[in-house]
């Protein structure tokens, strides 16, 4: 009889605990999700103007960087212009324009298949250098591998993930 109160008592706090991680989690979601839908039409956060699209970043960029900054990142390779300030300028982008929380420009890059903040930011570096050396942007087909690169990765995990048989986990406990 008590054995049977104590997996009765333990089937009920299952239950209803995992009810109240749900409600939590959706909660938060909703929360999220309405502080995402009001932060991508502000063009200002946090004081600081956020571009509407690529060719406005283009702009705005050309605007923070002072010229001698522009032809030093001119004047060296692309992947080498990416990898020498992406942790510093990428950064500050990824930060100040908002690409965790969201922005109108985060959300105009995600429309475009560029999801990841990390992504975000090498990406207007490289259509910046591409910019300030007079070469096509080619927008859609940088967002296109950055797109597919994210996805090789998800397939990638998915396919060196354990999948844990439940009725060996049964027969082990």
């Amino acid at each position: 009889m008590y054995m049977n109160k104590v997996i009765l008592t333990s089937i009920l706090w299952m239950l209803t605990g995992s009810n109240l991680v749900v409600a939590q989690e959706t909660s938060y979601e909703r929360e999220y999700e309405s502080e995402y839908q009001t932060r991508i039409t502000k063009t200002h956060i946090n004081g600081r103007y956020i571009p509407k699209d690529i060719e406005d970043a283009m702009i705005e960029l050309d605007r923070l960087i002072d010229e001698p900054s522009k032809q030093k990142l001119k004047s060296v390779p692309e992947e080498v212009a990416v990898r020498r300030i992406h942790f510093t300028f990428g950064r500050w982008m990824i930060l100040n324009w908002g690409f965790y929380e969201g922005s109108r420009l985060s959300h105009y890059l995600k429309s475009k298949g560029v999801t990841y903040p990390d992504d975000m930011a090498s990406a207007l570096i490289t259509w910046y250098h591409r910019k300030l050396n007079g070469k096509p942007l080619l927008i859609d087909e940088l967002a296109s591998f950055y797109s597919e690169k994210r996805k090789n990765e998800v397939h990638e995990r998915l396919l060196k993930g354990e999948i844990i048989d439940s009725a060996q986990v049964i027969k082990k406990n």
